[in-house]
This record gives C-alpha cells, sequence and structure tokens, in this order.
C-alpha cells in the first residue's frame, strides 16, 4: 500500500463557524439559525464559546444544507425527513444489538451442545 501523506483536513478535528460557513458558502449567521431549528446541528462550544465542529456536524450540516438549498425543502419538510432518518439510524442499531446477541447466545449453545458431544 502507497503512503499517502495526510492533508490537514485529514487531520483537522474541529473547524470554526466561519470556516464552516465558507465552506458550505454561506453566511455564519444562517448556521447559527439552522442549529435553532434542527436538533441534529449541535457543535460543542470550547471555553469562550465559540463552536466547534467536527466532521459528523459537517455531515449532518451537508445534510441540512442539501435539503434546504439544493433540494429546496421548507424547514420542516427537511425535519421531517432527518427525523425519519435518526428514528431509522436508532432502529438499525437497536437491531444490530439485538442480533449479536442472539449471536453471542448461539454460539453459547453449540459450544455447550459440542461439548455434550465429546463427553
Amino acid at each position: 500500500m502507497a503512503y499517502k501523506e495526510k492533508s490537514e483536513e485529514d487531520i483537522k478535528l474541529y473547524y470554526t463557524i466561519g470556516e464552516v460557513a465558507d465552506k458550505f458558502g454561506v453566511n455564519s449567521s444562517l448556521i447559527r439559525f439552522w442549529e435553532k431549528e434542527f436538533e441534529v446541528l449541535k457543535p460543542k462550544k470550547n471555553e469562550s464559546g465559540k463552536r466547534l465542529y467536527t466532521k459528523t456536524d459537517l455531515e449532518n450540516l451537508q445534510l441540512v444544507y442539501n435539503l434546504v438549498k439544493i433540494e429546496g425543502y421548507t424547514l420542516e419538510g427537511a425535519k421531517k425527513i432527518i427525523d425519519g432518518k435518526l428514528f431509522d439510524q436508532r432502529k438499525e442499531k437497536k437491531i444490530i444489538k439485538s442480533l449479536l446477541e442472539l449471536r453471542l447466545l448461539l454460539n453459547n449453545m453449540k459450544k455447550a451442545l459440542d461439548n455434550d458431544n465429546v463427553k
């Protein structure tokens, strides 16, 4: 595998609101407004109260931006779509957890049966 030098984007953990606004080509005030409207947009704040956005925050902001600015959804329409996606993700996580627990149970049962057959 060839060595790939990491760019500043690969290394950077947090982005300021100004950097985020530049990335999306919008005003900082619009991002702050969207934070009030969309529960999924919750950047961390440092001791001085400055917003710090992670890559996950940027992905969530990209979703809002695409729905509102690109696809033309109203804020309410975008909220319904995002709420549905979050619900689906939570449901999917519960299903995966249940399946992993079931697999563990089945593996334990198999081991017990294998031990009984060895005797």
